[in-house]
């Protein structure tokens, strides 16, 4: 069992409350098996905890970053489509000629599982270095029942190592492959009677999720794989409000989801029903900075409204190539205009609302022991440094893993 105090900290609890961060200095925190089971001002520790002590003198420390939106695993890469973009081809137009996702579905399914595990091997170490001990990585790259379990698959095995928590969520509603081009619904009842079953059978995700866009599916069709996703017992999530108001967020509410996910072209009324339901805001600062955007997501709106908001990488082959979550931090402060506090709150607490997670995201007494020690004299400087190794340690479920 891992018995350890960590001493002579500052502790960014990031427990909702009068103090910023909710800061607590000249800190202790006590770490038993994979659990806090004390923290606090130093001079106030337990006597009864005669633990190895690690000192600290004073660095700052976290509970471990969460990314709540990636798509990690997939074959082969979309260089080719970054050039064409550089020079004015744009998002949807790539889509509409075959490019896109369906590019990066033909490349999935042509690997195998086993190569597919290796390659976001690669990209997750990125993360863990980083300080991330949570990931969540959606399907979406299969868009056929084989292929899609196949990447869950893979999500599952990722979730070995003991350095991350991978949670994965199936989003077999990315896009229309391309033998159904002329039958959406015949695709719909694919996912409906054939996918989520197997899904729930094989016990690969419990989370769905889904593109509500003009390049991806409607209202209605996403309404039918909620009804159906709902009556099975899996919770939702919803790319939602990207590129066009499809209301799809206010879906997303009317499900219960989780989260829903982009924004950009979120209205107020979608905004009053996710605070009604409880759904998160998780904003993808690397998907605007990508593809160029200009319509920034209502953050106004949000805090006006208290939607929690979280923020995620979108890590994935074409709209946000990116393999950093600290980066994200800063992006969304610099893009979004989100105070340093409410960004790292968007990779802590508030991601961990957005997957559903009680158990981890702020330091709290029975809470998680995911932790991150940073090299830094401010708070602040996690959003203020794009670059740089700013870790000096990473522990998960109380063991040091970097």
């Amino acid at each position: 069992m891992a018995e350890k105090i960590w001493f002579d900290v500052t502790l960014l609890t990031m427990q909702d409350g009068d103090e910023p961060y909710g800061m607590i200095k000249d800190a202790a925190i006590v770490v038993e098996g994979d659990y806090v089971a004390w923290l606090g001002p130093k001079d106030e520790i337990p006597n009864h905890y005669d633990y190895e002590m690690i000192f600290c003198d004073g660095a700052f420390v976290t509970p471990g970053l969460i990314d709540p939106h990636t798509h990690l695993i997939y074959g082969g890469n979309r260089i080719d489509e970054f050039e064409r973009r550089l020079n004015g081809v744009s998002y949807e137009q790539i889509a509409k000629e075959g490019g896109g996702i369906l590019s990066t579905v033909n490349a999935t399914r042509a690997a195998t599982e086993g190569e597919l595990i290796e390659s976001a091997k690669k990209r997750l170490e990125h993360f863990c270095a980083e300080g991330v001990t949570t990931i969540e990585i959606k399907s979406g790259y299969g868009l056929d029942t084989d292929n899609e379990l196949k990447m869950l698959s893979a999500a599952g095995k990722l979730n070995i190592s003991r350095k991350i928590d991978v949670v994965p969520t199936f989003l077999g509603a990315h896009a229309l492959p391309p033998e159904f081009s002329d039958d959406r619904e015949g695709y719909i009842d694919l996912i409906i009677n054939d996918m989520l079953p197997k899904v729930k059978q094989y016990n690969l995700a419990s989370t769905i999720d889904g593109f509500c866009e003009t390049i991806g599916f409607t209202h209605v069709e996403m309404e039918r794989i909620f009804a159906a996703a709902k009556e099975m017992g899996f919770s939702i999530k919803l790319h939602a409000e990207q590129l066009s108001d499809q209301d799809g967020a206010a879906l997303a509410a009317k499900y219960g989801a989780l989260s829903a996910d982009h924004l950009e072209y979120l209205s107020e009324d979608g905004v009053k029903a996710m605070k009604e339901a409880g759904t998160v805001a998780v904003l993808l600062p690397g998907a605007f900075y990508s593809l160029s955007e200009t319509k920034l997501p209502p953050i106004d709106l949000l805090r006006k409204h208290n939607v929690p908001i979280a923020l995620g990488s979108d890590s994935n082959p074409g709209s946000s190539p990116m393999l950093s979550l600290k980066l994200m931090i800063n992006m969304a402060a610099t893009l979004f205009k989100l105070t340093p506090e409410e960004a790292l709150a968007g990779v802590t607490r508030n991601a961990a609302k957005a997957l559903g997670l009680k158990d981890r995201g702020v330091l709290e007494v029975g809470k998680q022991a995911d932790l991150v020690v940073w090299d830094i004299d401010h708070p602040a400087e996690l959003a203020y440094h794009a670059g740089g190794v700013q870790v000096q340690t990473v522990v998960k479920s109380g063991e040091i893993v970097s």
